[in-house]
């Protein structure tokens, strides 16, 4: 068997240096909160796959509910030959997303993908072009994706032009300066300076940044935002790829809101790492385009979907939005007991299991992105697998399995806080 070693080698020689690697080891197998790499070595898991494994790693119930599909068939482009259980999970899906109005579901492969498609509906359904998204966004790498990311590097470095009448507004985040008056005093800039909100079909957000740096959209936010859109006969698009199916202890993290978005964007937990995305909406604006406007080759592909009815199961069975909360409260109790002795640590938030930890140079308010990523380094050495974000690259986000074991959180928070004591 090769070792990490030769397979980095061979790794350089054959694939492109875009495709952007943490690690440098190779996984071998994985069971729920742990992997171990082809040379023995164990791991713990607060990656989760970017959010993908809320499930964790090969859950029984998800791995035998593909199996038995497999038993059955495993691809015939639903638009060719439909299948029941792409229906069925249509259904649940629109029963279990906020608000009790008519609603209808479109199945895809990816968070990108969906997020594609959400514009295109919405352009559809509105007859206008426009959208606006927010700074610290992130939407996906295809050319419409990147265009409503508001992060430049590395998402859009040397990528453009971008599809036009795509425009951006601060996000608000208090320990960075920007209010949530800024960002409305800017979306007022964009109707005044740069397009008519006539011909503005969608505002879109992450109701909790992901990339961006887990910074939670204010209640208010929502609440402005929905009423511009009600004021304009705008569409409200909330992008749950990384938020949703328990993640902040609700199945969405719009329902930590009063208010309802008329489109969803949702991938990544909702198939247990199989490739799955959706977008639900009400009715009529999902009936918008025409007959053949929706689709793709492999969306909706029914080993994916055989996952995603037992991931719905496993979150209700296993109670995971209460354990998402519980294990928010352990890492932020851990955070704050370190706060002490690690006087870079600048903020800790989160809802529910997305939690995140921003760091600054000690003593300033400027972000540390050196200290973060030896934070990573040195967790990374000792055995524990941490994913950064943020705009300035200084943040830490907690992204374990919902279902990890007690004791392996507990052990993982051990080495989360002796890296960042070594880091300094």
């Amino acid at each position: 068997m090769a070792d990490n070693q030769s397979l980095l080698k061979r790794k350089n020689d054959a694939t492109p240096r875009g495709v952007g690697v943490m690690a440098p080891f190779f996984i071998d197998r994985a069971e729920n909160s742990e992997l171990w790499d082809i040379e023995g070595r164990r791991y713990i898991d607060f990656a989760g796959g970017i959010a993908v494994l809320n499930t964790g790693h090969r859950h029984p119930k998800v791995t035998a509910a593909v199996a038995a599909q497999l038993e059955k068939f495993s691809h015939t482009c639903y638009q060719v030959v439909p299948y029941e259980s792409y229906v069925t999970l249509a259904e649940k899906i629109n029963k279990l997303t906020p608000g009790s109005h008519a609603k209808k579901t479109a199945f895809f492969s990816t968070g990108a993908e969906a997020v594609e498609n959400t514009i295109k509906i919405a352009r559809a359904a509105t007859g206008r072009s426009g959208v606006i998204a927010f700074s610290g966004g992130f939407h996906g790498r295809t050319m419409m994706g990147m265009a409503l990311t508001g992060k430049v590097v590395p998402y859009k470095v040397g990528f453009g032009p971008f599809p036009a009448e795509i425009f951006h507004a601060p996000y608000p985040c208090e320990l960075h300066g920007v209010s949530v008056q800024d960002s409305l005093d800017a979306i007022n800039v964009l109707f005044k300076a740069s397009i008519d909100p006539k011909r503005v079909a969608a505002i879109i957000l992450e109701p909790v940044q992901g990339e961006g740096g887990f910074y939670a959209a204010p209640a208010e936010l929502m609440r402005a935002l929905r009423k511009i859109c009600d004021d304009h006969g705008i569409l409200l698009i909330a992008d749950e790829v990384q938020t949703g199916f328990a993640r902040t202890g609700k199945l969405f993290a719009m329902e930590h809101y009063d208010v309802l978005p008329d489109l969803m964007t949702m991938a990544k937990s909702m198939a247990g790492g199989f490739t799955l995305a959706a977008v639900c909406g009400r009715a009529e604006i999902m009936d918008a385009p025409a007959p053949g406007g929706l689709g793709g080759t492999y969306a909706g592909n029914p080993l994916a979907i055989a996952a995603a009815h037992a991931v719905i199961d496993v979150i209700q069975e296993e109670k995971l939005t209460e354990r998402a909360n519980w294990i928010g409260q352990q890492v932020k109790e851990t955070l704050n007991g370190l706060k002490a002795s690690v006087p870079q640590i600048a903020d800790i938030r989160g809802l529910g299991g997305m939690i995140a930890v921003e760091f600054n140079k000690a003593g300033t308010h400027e972000p540390d992105a050196d200290f973060t990523k030896r934070v990573q380094q040195i967790a990374l050495e000792k055995g524990l697998i941490l994913l950064t974000c943020g705009v300035y690259a200084n943040v830490v986000r907690f992204l374990m399995p919902l279902t990890i074991q007690e004791n392996v959180l507990n052990e993982g928070l051990q080495v989360l806080a002796a890296a960042m004591k070594e880091a300094q």
